[in-house]
């Protein structure tokens, strides 16, 4: 250490770092062919490219599937959205079919210009009834069905020893579905 080079940096020898050994011999053959593999692919361009071709047709496929999942969710968006377009505009629609209806029950009489307004009402009404149907709006009229609470819109509970409990007894206004979708609720009484 005395004849030491002032030029030269102290190296000390470095420690030897202990190699760690597998627990089970299980973990030996799978570290080993592992690393054989890894080698092996390493060292064989073919290897490598079948391996970068399969990821590829992996990612390939992927997108294909997420493509036609997209395509499909679009296609339903779109059905939905021409299924129940009219929604808004039946909402607003139905105030004027309940009006004529009142027109119609207020219009009872024999005189001759009463008989003439409530059968032009009544022609109104039906032609409206049909522009409603065809293009799948449908009356809710529960009279006498047992209450359903998807459908009716209970407004008062009386008591009526005639009909079954929780039964429609009146129907203060119809309900309206669009395609099965229910637009407005049926306001009705319901039998305790």
């Amino acid at each position: 250490m005395a004849d030491k080079d002032p030029k030269q940096p102290d190296i000390e020898p470095a420690a030897e770092a202990p190699e760690s050994t597998p627990e089970t011999v299980e973990e030996a053959a799978a570290a080993a062919e592992e690393s054989e593999v890894v080698e092996a692919v390493e060292d064989d361009p073919l290897a490598q490219l079948q391996e970068e071709v399969a990821q590829f047709k992996d990612a390939a496929l992927r997108a294909q599937a997420e493509a036609q999942n997209a395509k499909r969710r679009a296609e339903l968006e779109v059905e939905k959205a021409r299924k129940f377009a009219l929604e808004g505009f039946a909402k607003e629609l139905l105030p004027v079919v309940d009006n004529l209806e009142r027109a119609l029950e207020s219009a009872a009489g024999e005189e001759a210009q009463v008989k003439a307004i409530a059968e032009g009402v009544e022609l109104t009404l039906k032609s409206l009834h049909d522009v409603l149907k065809r293009f799948n709006i449908v009356a809710v009229d529960p009279q006498g069905e047992p209450f359903d609470p998807q459908l009716h819109q209970a407004m008062s509970l009386v008591e009526n020893p005639e009909v079954e409990p929780n039964t429609v007894i009146a129907v203060m206004q119809k309900g309206y579905t669009l395609n099965e979708r229910l637009v407005r609720p049926a306001m009705v009484m319901v039998s305790k």
